[in-house]
């Protein structure tokens, strides 16, 4: 029998201190979210972070926390009910990080007698810090309690039309009345490492224009490629005019380069040049969080304020549309009889 299980990031379980603190330290202390040895990670996360972070995050969870708890969990739920209503298979909820674990997530499709599991990561873009390590902490698990297992991962979906014809009906209807100059796409950031590191050419990624722009094998992995390429894409989709939009990355981590353009330096540089009014969207994200909630709709807002800009419009992210659902559900059914090469080709 056939089963699906849906991962995203994951979520402290409230608000305090001490389970954001758990939550970073399980985060953090992936190799593939901070690629050092262990010594070192054990001294930066252990011996730094986690002695200052936790505190400073907290604060930042209760501005955006719901009622009903984390946003993303919620909106994670809400978008598996909504599958599961349109898809006869099993559909289970896990997170790469906090107490939703995918060892959970693949339990309760065995409960259910599955014995074939496609495993859809929530991330349209590849990355080391998010793809991957999902998969290879499946791949482990399916080795130490589930070999019983059939198991097939989606791939990227940053290029299939699906995709960007729900995201960019999305960002049409979130700038729907709403008069902006600038539209910015602001992706989750990466060290610069990961780009190269994930490079199976090991010599196309310069991180420049060109490599990106230019044909390659590497492209399947190379998240900065993916994530301009869905710019493009969405770019292409709503007739944008050239110089009306422009990509970054956010959430640096560290005195390591990332990628560049930084978003907050972008909103700050747009704003001085007498940017009034600018809108933002983050297509790294299906789910609203608190990279969208607060380091963006509250933070950037501030940083565009402050240096002169009027009005700053947060595009949400595709969350639980019905029509991204529905996207999901067709993919899982395209699976389901054996076609899925052609459902995310």
């Amino acid at each position: 029998m056939k089963g699906v299980l849906l991962v995203n990031l994951g979520s402290p379980d409230s608000t305090n201190s001490k389970d954001v603190k758990k939550y970073l330290d399980e985060f953090l202390m992936d190799p593939r979210v901070i690629d050092v040895p262990r010594w070192a990670r054990i001294l930066l996360v252990r011996g730094i972070i986690l002695n200052t972070r936790p505190k400073k995050s907290a604060a930042a969870y209760q501005k955006i926390w719901w009622e009903e708890g984390s946003p993303l969990i919620v909106i994670s739920e809400r978008l598996q009910k909504k599958i599961q209503e349109k898809v006869t298979l099993p559909v289970a909820l896990a997170m790469r990080y906090g107490s939703m674990t995918l060892q959970n997530g693949l339990q309760e499709l065995v409960d259910q007698n599955v014995n074939d599991v496609l495993v859809i990561s929530l991330y349209p873009q590849f990355a080391m810090a998010t793809t991957e390590t999902i998969n290879v902490k499946i791949e482990e698990l399916q080795k130490e309690f589930f070999p019983q297992l059939e198991i097939t991962s989606l791939p990227s979906f940053y290029k299939k039309q699906e995709y960007i014809d729900v995201l960019s009906a999305s960002i049409s209807e979130g700038l729907k009345d709403v008069d902006y100059e600038h539209l910015l796409f602001s992706y989750h950031g990466v060290p610069e490492r990961h780009i190269r590191k994930s490079d199976i050419t090991k010599s196309h990624c310069q991180i420049d224009r060109v490599c990106c722009d230019t044909a390659s094998k590497a492209h399947q992995f190379c998240y900065r490629h993916q994530c301009l390429d869905t710019t493009r894409r969405v770019a292409e989709k709503l007739k944008l005019k050239e110089g009306t939009y422009s990509t970054s990355f956010q959430s640096r981590l560290g005195f390591d380069p990332w990628l560049q353009p930084y978003t907050d330096r972008t909103i700050e540089r747009m704003g001085l040049s007498g940017t009034k009014k600018m809108a933002i969207v983050t297509p790294a994200f299906v789910s609203d969080c608190l990279e969208t909630l607060e380091e963006i709709a509250m933070e950037g807002e501030e940083i565009f304020h402050e240096v002169g800009g009027k009005e700053f419009t947060v595009v949400p992210c595709l969350n639980d549309r019905d029509d991204w659902a529905g996207v999901m559900a067709d993919w899982i059914d395209a699976w389901q009889i054996k076609d899925l090469k052609t459902a995310i080709a």
